[in-house]
């Protein structure tokens, strides 16, 4: 799919990797929906999108992703205004870094809720007008976590897991339709993410190692790359590219002793 003259909803898009997708899709897309909870943040990218490109179209909507209601909402508003959209980019993602067994039960039904069914849902809505169509395209940012278990980052590396799995299967379904669908792995990426993941009551983060970072722009120019080239999946970054060859050709009772071992050092 061409991205130039396309209408976009990216997720997550008030900070991080969704502010980036917004601001890199600004000057190719006709239209973009920016979706977050803070819409004092929503408004600056706003303005700031529309400063540089006076001709695009950029519509705000506040949404808690983890309430079914607000999608519903969501989608029925783009409905009423007749918008179309035909890049959908499920974007947003919480984390918590911390044993299982001592998390905040509400936070790990809001995980599930924003990692899992708020992109199963959005997707499910906003697809059948791309097949219509025979034109559009889905980027659902995972994770590299999704390949492998980590200990006390459970929920989140399997909420991963789900949307990898859930996007491979889905491209099987819609080969030759004319809509396109691809998980964007990213590795570490330098954004607040982990700094909310963080647990106010725990020791500071483990940090991953520098070299293994890659910045929320080249994360982002990476997946617009990939749905432009019908890609699967994509992994920005050498290091992790190779990394994660590794881990999947890896056995799993390898990863299962290197994830026992993390959690036996922290």
């Amino acid at each position: 799919m061409k991205i130039e003259g396309c209408c976009a909803l990216v997720t997550g898009a008030s900070a991080g990797i969704g502010r980036e997708f917004a601001r890199q899709l600004a000057g190719r897309a006709a239209m973009i929906v920016l979706v977050a909870r803070r819409r004092q943040r929503l408004d600056e990218l706003r303005d700031e999108l529309t400063r540089h490109d006076p001709n695009l179209n950029v519509h705000v909507r506040v949404v808690d992703l983890a309430d079914k209601l607000q999608i519903y909402a969501l989608v029925e508003w783009l409905e009423r205004e007749k918008i179309a959209i035909d890049l959908l980019i499920n974007n947003a993602g919480l984390g918590d870094l911390g044993l299982f067994a001592t998390s905040d039960p509400e936070r790990i039904e809001r995980i599930i809720l924003v990692n899992m069914l708020a992109p199963t849902l959005l997707t499910r809505r906003l697809l059948p007008p791309m097949i219509a169509k025979k034109r559009g395209a889905i980027l659902n940012v995972s994770s590299s976590a999704g390949f492998l278990p980590i200990a006390e980052f459970s929920v989140y590396a399997a909420s991963k897991a789900y949307l990898t799995s859930f996007s491979e299967g889905l491209r099987a379904e819609l080969r030759s339709t004319g809509v396109s669908i691809c998980a964007l792995c990213p590795g570490p990426v330098d954004t607040e993410f982990n700094q909310v993941a963080q647990r106010p009551t725990e020791a500071p983060e483990r940090n991953s190692p520098k070299f293994v970072h890659v910045s929320a722009e080249e994360v982002a120019r990476a997946g617009l790359a990939a749905i432009e080239r019908d890609r699967a999946l994509v992994i920005p970054g050498l290091v992790m590219k190779l990394a994660m060859f590794l881990v999947r050709i890896t056995p799993m009772p390898v990863l299962r002793l290197a994830s026992r071992l993390s959690a036996k050092r922290s």
